[in-house]
Order: C-alpha cells, then sequence, then structure tokens
C-alpha cells in the first residue's frame, strides 16, 4: 500500500534505512532525475546536476541528523531540466536518540517558483520599462539615506519629466507614448549601478538616487549623458522618429530633505521651476524655490475659500481722452486682502487660479459686479462711460461665456456698448479661431473689444488682421522707456501710426509722468491711462469724480 501511494504521487523519495544501510526509490523518480540511486554515495550525482548556487545548502539539508528533531525545507534548481525541486528530509529516531530511517523527498514546485517569480518581479519592477517601481524606489532610496547618515555621505535625487509629452500621445496615440517611455526606460538601465538606482515613477516621470554623487556618477555627468542621448531621436516601431526633451529638478539630502518622501517632493517641485524657465533644463534645490512653493500652495488653499465665500473688493482705475483730458470710462480691476489683512497682488494669484481653474467663478463675480457698480453709477450720474473688463483664456474658452456675459448686462439693463472686453495675446494663442469667433460675435452684438499688452507677444502684428477689435493698449513697458529709449520711440510712434490707419484707437497703459503725457499727446494717441491722470480706487472714489463732474455740467 506505501508503494503504491508513492508511485501515485507526483514526488519522488528516496528512504534510507540506517540499520541496514539500505536505499530506495520511490514515485516519480525519473521525472526529476536521470540516473538510478542505489546507495547514499550515489548523491554526488545529485550534486553534479544542481545549479552552483545550490551544492553547498543541497549537502547541509540532507544531512540533518546533527539537529535532532528537525525537519528539513529547501529548494534547488536542476542545471539542464531547469526544474525548481523542493526537498524535504525527515529524519526518524529510536528511544534512545539514534537515526532509524530517512525520508527525504523531492517535489516539483517549477510553476509556483516561476508565480513566486513573477509576484517577485511585480513587486519591484516596473513592467513597461524594467526600471524599478515606484516603492522599490523608495525602499532603496531609504537605505541609501540611513547609510549616507552613517558614513556622512550624500544622496542626490534627479526628478526627470519629458517635455510636451502629451503631444506624442495626442498626435501619436497612446501605444506610441508607452514604446517611447520604454526605449528611454531601457536606455536609463544601462545607467544603473550599486550606486545609482533609477525608478519609473508614473507616465513619463523617471526618478534616479544616486549614492555619494561625484565623479563619473555625479548629477552633472549623468545629466549630461542623457542630453546627449536625447539628441538623438527614438526610432519608433512603425518607422517614426521622435526627439524629446527632459526637464530634471535635483534635490540632496542632508541639505534639501532628510525623509525620502521630502526629498523626492523637493526634486518634483524644482523640476516644475526647470519647466517654467523654459524647458529642456536642469533645476537644483534652492531654499527660495520652496518657499515660493509654498506660498503658491497657500494662496491656492485661501482661493478655494475666499471664491466660495467672494471676499474679494473691486477697484477701478480711470482712463481719459489725452486731447481734453475728459474722462472716458475705467477699467475693472480685481483686489483680495486675506483675513490677516494683507494685500495679494493680482500678478500673484490670477495666475494661480487660472491654473486650478478658479479663474472662472472669479472671473464671473468680476463681470457682475463691476456690471451691477457701473449701472449704479450710470443711473445716479447720467454720465457716458466705457467700464472695460478684463476676460481670462480660461474663462473666455468657456462655452457658455458670451450668453453668460449677455446676460449679465441684460439683468442690469447695460448696453452692449458700454463694455469693452480687454483680452491679451495670450487668448489668441490658445485656440485663435475659436476665440475670435467669440469675439466676433460680442462685437456683432455690440459689445467694444480691445488687445491688451500690445508688442509684449511674438505675433501681434499678425493678429490685428484678422481680430475684431476696436482699441489697442499699448503696453506699460513701452511708456516707462519711452523718453529715454530711442528704439522705445520708434516702435511707439509706429504702433500708433499703424493702428491709427487701420482704424483702431489707442490706449496708452502705465503713464506716471507729465512728460510721458505730453509726448504720447503729441503722437496723438487717443487715451491715456496711468497713475499720472488717476491712480486705481475703489468705488467711492470714482463715484467723487463723477460727482464732481456732474456738478461742472450742471
Amino acid at each position: 500500500m506505501l508503494r503504491l501511494l508513492c508511485e501515485t504521487s507526483s514526488s519522488a523519495f528516496i528512504y534510507y534505512n540506517y540499520q541496514e544501510d539500505r536505499v530506495e526509490t520511490l514515485g516519480s523518480w525519473d521525472h526529476f532525475f536521470d540516473f538510478s540511486f542505489s546507495d547514499m554515495a550515489d548523491l554526488s550525482k545529485l550534486y553534479d546536476r544542481v545549479e552552483e548556487q545550490y551544492d553547498i545548502p543541497l549537502r547541509e539539508g540532507l544531512f540533518i541528523e546533527s539537529r535532532k528533531g528537525d525537519r528539513e525545507s529547501f529548494e534547488i534548481k536542476m542545471k539542464e531540466s531547469r526544474l525548481c525541486i523542493e526537498v524535504e528530509v525527515n529524519v526518524v529516531y529510536d528511544s534512545d536518540g539514534n537515526p532509524t530511517d530517512k525520508i527525504i523527498r523531492f517535489k516539483d514546485v517549477t510553476k509556483l517558483a516561476a508565480q513566486k517569480d513573477e509576484l517577485t518581479y511585480m513587486a519591484y519592477y516596473d513592467i513597461l520599462t524594467g526600471l524599478y517601481n515606484r516603492n522599490y524606489f523608495v525602499r532603496l532610496l531609504g537605505e541609501f539615506l540611513r547609510r549616507a547618515e552613517k558614513e556622512t555621505k550624500r544622496v542626490a535625487v534627479m526628478f526627470i519629466d519629458f517635455d510636451d509629452f502629451r503631444r506624442v500621445n495626442d498626435g501619436m496615440g497612446i501605444i506610441a507614448g508607452d514604446e517611447l517611455v520604454q526605449l528611454f526606460g531601457q536606455y536609463l538601465t544601462g545607467l544603473m549601478s550599486s550606486h545609482v538606482v533609477i525608478s519609473h515613477f508614473s507616465t513619463d516621470i523617471y526618478c534616479i538616487a544616486i549614492y555619494d554623487p561625484c565623479g563619473a556618477k555625479s548629477v552633472d555627468t549623468i545629466y549630461r549623458v542623457i542630453r546627449e542621448r536625447l539628441k538623438k531621436p527614438f526610432k519608433m516601431t512603425d518607422g517614426q522618429e521622435v526627439t524629446m526633451t527632459v526637464s530634471v529638478g535635483v534635490s540632496e539630502y542632508p541639505e534639501a530633505a532628510s525623509g525620502t518622501l521630502e526629498l523626492i517632493n523637493c526634486a518634483e517641485i524644482v523640476m516644475f521651476k526647470a519647466k517654467s524657465r523654459g524647458k529642456d533644463k536642469i533645476q537644483y534645490f534652492e531654499g527660495a524655490i520652496l518657499e515660493e512653493f509654498l506660498r503658491t500652495v497657500t494662496i491656492q488653499n485661501k482661493l478655494k475659500e475666499v471664491v466660495f465665500e467672494q471676499n474679494f473688493t473691486m477697484y477701478f482705475q480711470p482712463q481719459y481722452y489725452a486731447g481734453n483730458r475728459k474722462l472716458r470710462g475705467v477699467e475693472a480691476l480685481i483686489r483680495w486682502r486675506d483675513k490677516k489683512g494683507d494685500m495679494i497682488s493680482p500678478a500673484v494669484f490670477i495666475p494661480i487660479a487660472e491654473k486650478n481653474g478658479t479663474i472662472v467663478p472669479i472671473g464671473n463675480w468680476v463681470i457682475e459686479k463691476s456690471v451691477q457698480t457701473y449701472a449704479k453709477w450710470r443711473d445716479k450720474y447720467h454720465y457716458p462711460l466705457i467700464l472695460s473688463l478684463n476676460v481670462s483664456a480660461v474663462q473666455c474658452k468657456k462655452n457658455d461665456f458670451t450668453d453668460c456675459l449677455l446676460q449679465i448686462l441684460e439683468k442690469y439693463d447695460v448696453s452692449p456698448g458700454e463694455i469693452e472686453l480687454e483680452v491679451t495675446e495670450t487668448i489668441l494663442i490658445e485656440d485663435f479661431d475659436d476665440i475670435s469667433g467669440r469675439l466676433g460675435e460680442l462685437k456683432n452684438a455690440g459689445v467694444r473689444i480691445s488687445l491688451d499688452d500690445f508688442g509684449t507677444g511674438f505675433s501681434s502684428l499678425a493678429y490685428l488682421k484678422g481680430l475684431p477689435i476696436d482699441t489697442l493698449k499699448i503696453d506699460k513697458t513701452f511708456v516707462d522707456t519711452l523718453l529715454t529709449d530711442k528704439n522705445t520711440k520708434i516702435i511707439t510712434e509706429s504702433i500708433i501710426y499703424m493702428v491709427k490707419r487701420l482704424g483702431y484707437e489707442t490706449i496708452a497703459e502705465g503713464v506716471e509722468t507729465r512728460e510721458q503725457f505730453q509726448y504720447l499727446r503729441e503722437l496723438e494717441c487717443d487715451m491715456i491711462q496711468g497713475y499720472y491722470m488717476g491712480r486705481p480706487m475703489p468705488a467711492q472714489g470714482i463715484e467723487d469724480i463723477l460727482e464732481k463732474l456732474t456738478e461742472k455740467v450742471g
């Protein structure tokens, strides 16, 4: 019965009787081994057939008599068959503690070992690139930091991100994007060593940790090698060639941070700084960058609160006709004073609001509040004014923007002809055809359109021909050096002359001195805006001006 049980088993067995010095094999012996076994000396045949690293563990495991009562279990791999075998050794002892019988069982665990290896690989490696995955990278970085603390060494982290990766995914498809990520990852694999570990973090982001960065394994050297590779295109399977650049952020232990996640976060923060500097650059960690980032995060959190509470204030800056100094209108300007009483500049919070989407509710609030205030002035003072409203790219791209604006005007019984929308070249760059179409609709409805910050972009002249504009604003950067720089004079004179020929009005902003005002009037600039004629002021300040003007008329 015992033999029958062993023969039906998928395992193989060696039975050894100590008193008789007798050996017997049972079970599926031929599945495992290509040799016969009749004596314990034949174990040498088994030693010869296992992979080298298993030789000593196998010899030690098969002779466990010195450890009375133990049952030994371990795994070995065969050289030629590549079988992974679980070996279990059990020794039976008599009442005096002497060994009487030994059973050695061999079980085929090749499939289980393969599954275990696959799970281990998935636990440590990224399937797409073959690099370490994020979790294992963090673990290895932690080991680097512990070792660096003991040995007083530095550890650098490089946070690497493709520039404009979206154009690959959108233009060529997600599969092509994955292939590009894979190709670059395969290249980075060649840079790995005992002191350099590399991870595919996510999508098109990679992270490199360098222990004791210096010489051939310094940050500068690795960055230079990567840039040299990126000068050559990647050859895709469909034959296309793709050239990419990367932005890199670098942080070092212990200067930037002492923990793994903090070190990675610092590198990521300065990577975004590299992108803001024009991409295809490397940026090292600086305390000022972290402070700026934390300030931005603080403002983002405050913005969410203030948008919900609508805790903003509107200021208005007067605009005057240059010829007779008559009040032409006002530009609506948002102001924000936080709960501590600190004034936060629109130059700081507006770009943040545009990025996180809060600019839409903020912009809607500005329009409604400004139009409401304007309607009150009109009804009280009956003075003809133009209300200028600034519009962001995000706001203007909303499908319902045109309808919402016209509905607000209708709600407060304000004529579209009394409103002037100020748009910047940035809006037009986003989607010229779509934006110019919407501006055309508003223009047809009677709303005036003004092109703001003219001359600061690269393609302003190209836009003039196709835009439905009424007014062109000359940027303050021109006005500042108008009287001191010859080239600025020539450019400003040319702009005013050209715009007049095209039939538009001109308004110069940032006029701060009498000399600037006089010169612009001589150039026949139509309107003036700036500290010389009037600073931005609360609604009450404009009411005071209108009160005086209506008194004179009266």
